[in-house]
């Protein structure tokens, strides 16, 4: 697809898209084009700057992109360094350790949500994550 900056002959500028340039002069040629402002059909192409990324244009995908961001990252940070993931078995784990069947420990994992709700009405300390768990490979 190709992107193209356009005026028409009011001098409203927009821009459309075409699969092609010879797509794009077909459509013209056939009266297709139209001012997205006006409705003119007097369309030609406007003069475009090429689009040349930069280093510097591009963000960091992992560098947090605001502080919010980078407090929850150094809360699932802690979280994973001083405590056990304990995958879908979160919900038995943390009952065991509730009902003196486990040593008590700090554990994350992932619980349906009716097992969640039933260990919180059974007065088990347990608590949602704001953030998804990193799967660990076996």
């Amino acid at each position: 697809m190709i992107r193209y900056a356009m005026r028409c002959d009011k001098g409203h500028e927009f821009d459309g898209w075409f699969r092609s340039s010879d797509a794009w002069e077909t459509a013209r040629r056939a009266g297709a084009l139209s001012c997205a402002h006006c409705g003119s059909s007097q369309v030609e192409k406007a003069l475009m700057a090429p689009n040349v990324a930069s280093t510097e244009d591009k963000p960091s995908l992992t560098a947090p992109r605001s502080e919010a961001e980078a407090a929850l990252e150094k809360l699932r940070r802690h979280i994973e360094t001083n405590s056990d993931y304990v995958g879908l078995s979160f919900a038995d784990e943390a009952r065991a350790m509730h009902e003196g069947r486990s040593p008590s420990r700090a554990i994350h994992g992932e619980a349906r949500p009716d097992d969640a709700r039933k260990l919180i009405e059974d007065g088990v300390p347990v608590a949602p994550l704001p953030f998804l768990p990193r799967r660990k490979a076996n």
